[in-house]
């Protein structure tokens, strides 16, 4: 049976403190749940929030990596110094990594395997933005994206691996995908991983979507059939936000 995630991603907010008091909330409120829950603090706050959520359900895990072991790599962070203070899911692919920092399908493919390769578990996101699905020509470029960086990894690899499709042009907008639009695209996905790998690995792997999801309507795009989950932004920032939306799967 496929793990139901509800996960937020703090990208470049919340200092030490704020972090701390954020996690004392969020353990606080959180009521009983089937879902796995994880936030992604900044890397300067992952020890200190690793050691705050002990004896909780909530997982800490990293917002990005490096490819590389060790290295001439200012300001980058290996696998090894994740383990090394407890962290165990890596979220890489971000949008805002693809845009912002020139990540291409060819550098999130070496990361996803040096990632694997220390055992790490992936949650690797991937979507199109306005004028790929106004053109039509969105499912192409989803197709691509999970070919291009993970369909080269053996089929042992995808019982580490989550999914999270982000519709580019939803993130931080305001605008959300409708949950038709939502569970279309997640079957498609399910689809083009059964194509390659099989239905059990297809039925198996976990696909979230990011992209706006709110209190308000949550509970609706959860009920689709392929929707595992959310990958949560700004809502997640809020303690009784993210907390309304785990109850909401």
């Amino acid at each position: 049976m496929r793990s139901k995630i509800v996960a937020g991603n703090w990208k470049m907010n919340k200092n030490l403190e704020e972090t701390l008091v954020l996690l004392a909330q969020l353990s606080a409120k959180m009521g009983e749940t089937d879902a796995e829950v994880m936030v992604a603090p900044t890397f300067v706050n992952l020890a200190q929030a690793v050691q705050a959520v002990k004896g909780s359900p909530i997982e800490v895990m990293a917002q990005n990596m490096h490819f590389a072991e060790s290295g001439a790599y200012t300001g980058e962070i290996s696998a090894d110094m994740l383990l090394g203070v407890g962290i165990k899911t890596v979220i890489i692919g971000h949008s805002e990594r693809r845009a912002y920092f020139g990540e291409t399908d060819a550098i999130l493919e070496k990361k996803v395997k040096a990632a694997l390769a220390k055992n790490l578990r992936v949650m690797f996101c991937f979507g199109e933005e306005l004028k790929d699905r106004k053109e039509g020509n969105h499912f192409n470029l989803v197709e691509s994206q999970l070919k291009n960086a993970l369909f080269s990894l053996d089929a042992g690899a995808w019982k580490h691996l989550v999914l999270a499709y982000e519709p580019v042009w939803a993130i931080g907008t305001g605008e959300t995908a409708s949950p038709g639009q939502a569970q279309e695209m997640h079957a498609f996905i399910r689809k083009t991983i059964a194509n390659a790998y099989g239905a059990d690995i297809a039925n198996g792997v976990s696909i979230l979507y990011g992209g706006s999801v709110k209190p308000g309507n949550a509970a609706e795009i959860f009920s689709k059939a392929d929707v595992d989950g959310g990958l949560i932004g700004g809502a997640s920032l809020v303690a009784d936000d993210f907390n309304a939306i785990i109850q909401a799967i």
